[in-house]
């Protein structure tokens, strides 16, 4: 009787491991045996560097039981935060820093066999294409028209891949696989299980809510399968420290940092308050501004919250003309924005108003009109410089869709066509395509700028503030306002296992 139960204890233990491995891929020839002519620069047909060749030698050397020496990204500094907003700088050293060293992935996951039968290379989307009521976006969704464009963003080039051949191991198409994630909370999470396991996707790309992002990404990690993230700006996103996770945008923190400086070091303002939208992005968008505020000793005398989509702000600006702040801080929607904005102007407050990135819409403009001249937002990338890749995507874009790409779907394009490069590089095998993503080295070069990746697999780039001059948004970096900074050297360094 003992013996029986634990035959069937161990059953039970070892019976879904290897049934979820067959999900993700069926028997068939190893991805070792697809990716030893990975060696070969000649047998890809786009460029490959010896770098990459290098990393995917390791693995295929390593085999199914080994964890190959890959190497590690150790950052200096998290999020080239300046000296002066290092929370600790003034007081005393921590005992442990985090988010400075890379996490390694050691599981087992490089073992599974590529599938022998496939019609397809599916790729998983995860983003708000649907309106719903949910308590996690805060009542009713808001987002459709942002995860509209970011689906648009990966289906451009999706048919651009396929147009180019599509997955050259095996002649096939790539497939987009769509899903919503505006339900309840939990129902992102039972999105990735259902791509992961039912519609057996290699990658997911996506998604925008704060809330729902935190969720999907924790299910992808027991699922193991990679998330690239093309649209969630909170600065806690990618602490959750997930080897499978990686964000292409700059998230809220490096534009709060930049708004900090040009606010309080540019234009000398010391009184500048926040209204912001009581949801997630909200609440989280703001937490780095109002602390930058409070290390330059300026701190933030006043925070007011609103209802997403709410109508009437007289409450929320009178407490803020009552104290009489300098300037105004806006972290929400474009719509919520431009409506306070005219609010503002009709009670009489003329104080500057700055805001986030989703502002830069043009539902903005629309609502604000002529109030909206002067308005001063963050943005995580610059579409007005010159640059010819950029005007290509904008013209194929346009004559797709019918309409301009913005932030979203730019985005989404360059992380999808990110993702199909490593799939190509790796084969049909999750653990792999990760490992080709989280260990590249040179920077990406999308219509977006270049991506750098730091060591907890966030962007490196810069934020810009776009101010609205004569009806149109004029772009600035960090030099072109007067505001440089020193950014520590990001190193690389080979593990030891």
């Amino acid at each position: 009787m003992y013996r029986l139960t634990a035959v069937v204890a161990l059953l039970l233990i070892v019976v879904p491991f290897y049934t979820g491995a067959a999900v993700a891929a069926d028997s068939g020839p190893t991805v070792g045996t697809a990716s030893r002519t990975s060696a070969n620069p000649e047998k890809f047909p786009f460029p490959v560097d010896e770098y990459t060749l290098s990393i995917l030698e390791r693995i295929n050397q390593a085999g199914p039981y080994k964890v190959p020496q890959l190497p590690l990204r150790i950052d200096p500094v998290y999020a080239d935060t300046p000296k002066e907003l290092d929370p600790f700088g003034r007081l005393t050293q921590p005992f442990k820093r985090h988010f400075l060293t890379q996490m390694e992935y050691t599981g087992p996951g490089r073992g599974i066999p590529e599938p022998t039968h496939v019609d397809t290379v599916k790729i998983g989307f995860l983003g708000p294409i649907e309106p719903t009521v949910s308590v996690a976006t805060g009542g009713k969704s808001h987002e459709e028209n942002l995860g509209k464009m970011m689906l648009r963003g990966c289906q451009l080039a999706i048919e651009e891949a396929n147009a180019a051949g599509g997955y050259w191991r095996r002649k096939i198409p790539f497939e987009l696989v769509v899903r919503n994630d505006n339900g309840l909370w939990g129902s992102s999470g039972d999105e990735i299980i259902r791509l992961a396991y039912k519609e057996n996707v290699w990658a997911i790309i996506g998604t925008i809510d704060g809330a729902n992002s935190h969720i999907a990404i924790r299910v992808a990690l027991k699922a193991e399968i990679p998330v690239i993230n093309t649209g969630d700006t909170d600065p806690t996103f990618i602490e959750t420290n997930i080897p499978w996770v990686i964000r292409v945008i700059a998230d809220d923190r490096r534009q709060c940092y930049l708004l900090a400086d040009y606010i309080y070091k540019k234009l000398g303002l010391n009184r500048v308050g926040i209204i912001r939208a009581s949801n997630r992005y909200g609440r989280f968008g703001v937490r780095e501004f109002r602390d930058a505020s409070r290390r330059l000793e300026r701190p933030v005398p006043i925070e007011m919250a609103y209802f997403v989509g709410q109508q009437d702000f007289s409450l929320e600006l009178q407490r803020l003309a009552d104290a009489q702040v300098e300037a105004i801080v806006h972290w929400g929607d474009a719509e919520d924005g431009a409506r306070i904005l005219n609010q503002m102007r009709e009670m009489g407050m003329k104080q500057p108003f700055f805001a986030c990135d989703r502002c830069l819409l043009d539902d903005f403009v629309k609502i604000a009109g002529q109030n909206a001249e002067g308005v001063v937002c963050a943005s995580p990338w610059n579409p007005a410089r010159n640059d010819s890749r950029l005007e290509e995507f904008r013209q194929k874009f346009k004559a797709r869709f019918g309409c301009e790409p913005e932030t979203y779907a730019a985005h989404a394009y360059d992380g999808t066509q990110l993702l199909i490069w490593a799939i190509q590089l790796a084969g049909l095998n999750r653990a792999k395509i990760r490992d080709v993503l989280a260990t590249r080295r040179d920077p990406w070069h999308g219509v977006t700028g270049d991506i750098m990746l730091t060591a907890v697999l966030d962007r490196a780039s810069d934020a810009y503030l776009a101010v609205r001059e004569n009806n149109e948004w004029k772009f600035y970096s960090r030099e072109d306002l007067g505001l440089p900074k020193e950014v520590p050297a990001r190193c690389v360094q080979v593990s030891q296992n």
